[in-house]
């Protein structure tokens, strides 16, 4: 039947999910949905939820980046994305709910209020999914953007909030690198489930200045040298003053 991974760009899971399935060796097709119509989209293709990441794994249809690690660990055991020493799985495990959990969701809050926002964002992300007339797209898609923003507390107290979250959250990354938890020779389930939030917030102007010279900016461009995420600055400058300054 085949493996089909669904995502959109700006998804930090969805490249989670395809990190893994080519650490894991496994032909599959990748199809990038437009960013704001995937909750339908992804539902047109036969799944229950409206989230991506969305796999077809032989007849099943899986959803969430922490399910489709276990199920692809169980699908084929090796390269292995869980040690089998059970203190040093629980650790990866615990890291892997962080970076799903908490870590995702503030680039997630700053990519959507962007997104809602800009014209011009829209319409760069509409061309990279291959959206014919992406000017077009970008315009009807305006509502759903906004939607989509205030879903995830795209209100301008959380958006700045989530910036200022920015770089603790990156300290406990850098911290996760130093305990060997990630970021060793041998990638792990931890490993693919945070480095694409990393790598975005790498890729966005407004916060690479953040990420840049710490031990997870060099990790992150390991993983995902060719991110198809990367935006100009959007922000207003005074919301990242009492971050940069």
């Amino acid at each position: 039947m085949g493996i089909t991974l669904y995502g959109t760009p700006p998804s930090p899971p969805s490249h989670s999910a395809r990190l893994m399935l080519e650490r894991k060796g496994l032909e599959h097709k990748t199809v990038w949905l437009l960013p704001g119509l995937h909750p339908m989209l992804v539902r047109t293709r036969g799944f229950r939820g409206n989230t991506v990441p969305a796999l077809k794994l032989d007849g099943a249809k899986l959803q969430n980046s922490r399910e489709i690690s276990r199920a692809l660990e169980e699908y084929r055991p090796e390269p292995r994305l869980f040690s089998e020493d059970p203190a040093v799985r629980l650790k990866v495990e615990e890291a892997e709910r962080w970076g799903e959990e908490t870590l995702q969701n503030v680039p997630r809050i700053i990519y959507r209020w962007m997104a809602a926002h800009s014209q011009a964002m829209r319409t760069d992300v509409a061309r990279e999914v291959g959206i014919p007339l992406p000017a077009v797209a970008a315009a009807v898609n305006v509502p759903v953007a906004k939607r989509l923003s205030r879903l995830a507390g795209g209100g301008e107290d959380d958006v700045r909030d989530a910036i200022a979250r920015v770089p603790a959250l990156l300290d406990h990354v850098d911290a996760l690198i130093a305990d060997g938890v990630i970021g060793g020779e041998q990638p792990n389930a931890a490993d693919f489930q945070i480095v694409p939030s990393v790598r975005i917030l790498l890729g966005m102007a407004d916060t690479a200045p953040m990420v840049e010279g710490r031990p997870c900016a060099e990790w992150a461009m390991r993983w995902l040298p060719d991110m198809p995420v990367e935006t100009a600055s959007y922000l207003p400058r005074e919301w990242l003053e009492p971050v940069s300054g």
